[in-house]
């Protein structure tokens, strides 16, 4: 199971572990866990030997989804991506994107969610520029946090119950 690192912490440890191995590298929010969440970081991991996943802090979260998200804190959702068995990494990162981390890390495989193309994907034109290789992986579920909020205020904020 992974281990929640800071990017200092995952940068010394991380030369003598990628000897011979790919590094594969995903970023997201992952909020609400979900059937999405766990299908999609197995497909990650099965990209390279070794799955860091950046995960932006509240902050950046409330930034980029509104101030009334995340619903669950940084700390909660860092244990849970870090106890999925894909993960062997999760860093957390303040900023929007997490350039400075693909940056740092310089993954082998840069990978995120079939919504996004290709050419939007951040830190991309750096990682083809050493010749990795950029990914997206498509959706096996039709779930997001922002429907799972939607349905559970649809079942019981309603007035008519």
């Amino acid at each position: 199971m992974g281990r929640v690192l800071t990017l200092g912490e995952l940068k010394e440890i991380l030369p003598d572990l990628r000897r011979g191995k790919k590094v594969v590298f995903t970023n997201g929010c992952f909020d609400l866990l979900h059937a999405g969440h766990a299908h999609y970081l197995s497909e990650c991991k099965k990209l390279g030997d070794l799955l860091v996943v950046g995960i932006n802090d509240d902050d950046s979260v409330r930034r980029l989804k509104g101030p009334k998200r995340p619903i669950l804190p940084l700390p909660m959702r860092a244990y849970l991506l870090s106890n999925l068995k894909p993960v062997d990494f999760v860093v957390p990162f303040s900023e929007d994107t997490p350039i400075k981390l693909i940056e740092a890390i310089k993954p082998d495989v840069l990978v995120k969610g079939g919504d996004w193309s290709p050419d939007r994907i951040v830190g991309a034109d750096l990682v083809r520029s050493y010749g990795g290789k950029v990914l997206t992986i498509p959706f096996k579920f039709d779930v997001s946090t922002s429907k799972i909020i939607e349905e559970v205020r649809r079942r019981y904020c309603s007035t008519a119950d």
